[in-house]
């Protein structure tokens, strides 16, 4: 309640600056996006001819995220929002409603996505499961909105959008042969991924993989001591070689994990951190969406032959 009443009178306040005074003065469209993966998709497509602020940076978990005063200030002047969407920014929700009332364009890129072909939960808000990009064609069709969005927002632009979009998506398309032949070195009864959340259907889906989160969908939700034993069986029954902390998620439940299998006399390795609601640092590899897609695998791969 209090940070609602505090976002309303943050919107009230901006409200009355002028819409001058609210933009830099540029000529670049303003741009705010929600996720790292998103933030660096934009980058790809506008380049230097976009003002983007990005308001999740490296580890930050996007399911618990909660708007600062920095956020609302950066939102209220942005011409273009671009975000997630499917309830992954399940805490940015209301600030999202109240930007309705504004003159600034919302996009919510998973919204677009055809929900015949999602993975549907019934224990997630949305009833479908929100980590798209571990799916390359659905982040393929981001490329399209956004490159469509920024080129009716900024005609003059256009041809530039669209030349970056050509290009990054055929970098997209050598980052995906390039995940299959790594895949194809693995055999196919090793293909069982088990990390601290289920963010990784996509992936699973895509690439064969049998996809075993400790915790659902979201991090919102706390895995249990029934869960930790059930999920220890299955590693023991199925001779799994090696489990995944995650980046924006606390390890101490995989650790967990790997505690109660040693237990039992068992033994699992803990094959690495993968990356999965955020990338990397910026200026690293992984701080890209290739980057850390091409990382990810590798390090799979490798803990699992």
């Amino acid at each position: 309640m209090k940070q609602s009443f505090y976002i309303a009178i943050v919107f009230f306040a901006l409200s009355v600056i002028s819409c001058k005074e609210n933009k830099e003065d540029n000529g670049r469209l303003n741009v705010v996006t929600t996720t790292s993966m998103i933030t660096d998709l934009v980058k790809n497509i506008g380049g230097e001819h976009i003002n983007l602020q990005g308001l999740m940076g490296a580890g930050v978990d996007p399911h618990l995220y909660k708007a600062s005063a920095g956020d609302v200030t950066k939102l209220s002047r942005a011409d273009v929002i671009f975000y997630n969407g499917l309830h992954l920014e399940g805490k940015l929700v209301e600030v999202f409603e109240k930007m309705n009332a504004t003159q600034v364009t919302q996009v919510a890129l998973g919204e677009a996505l055809d929900k015949s072909t999602l993975i549907g939960s019934d224990y997630f808000a949305s009833n479908y499961d929100p980590h798209v990009w571990f799916n390359i064609s659905y982040f393929k069709q981001f490329v399209a909105e956004v490159t469509s969005t920024l080129s009716r927002k900024d005609p003059q632009k256009a041809q530039h959008y669209q030349a970056n979009a050509k290009a990054y998506l055929e970098k997209l398309e050598t980052l995906e042969a390039e995940i299959k032949a790594k895949v194809a070195t693995l055999a196919p009864e090793k293909r069982i991924l088990v990390t601290a959340h289920d963010a990784f259907n996509y992936f699973g889906k895509s690439y064969g993989f049998e996809v075993v989160g400790l915790q659902g969908l979201s991090t919102a939700t706390e895995a249990g001591v029934q869960d930790v034993q059930r999920l220890s069986k299955f590693i023991i029954e199925n001779k799994v070689k090696a489990i995944f902390v995650e980046s924006s998620v606390p390890r101490r439940t995989i650790e967990a994990l790997q505690a109660a299998v040693q237990s039992k006399g068992n033994e699992v390795a803990i094959g690495g951190s993968l990356y999965s609601d955020a990338l990397g640092n910026a200026g690293t590899e992984e701080g890209t969406y290739i980057g850390m897609f091409t990382y990810n695998v590798t390090t799979i791969v490798e803990a699992l032959k």
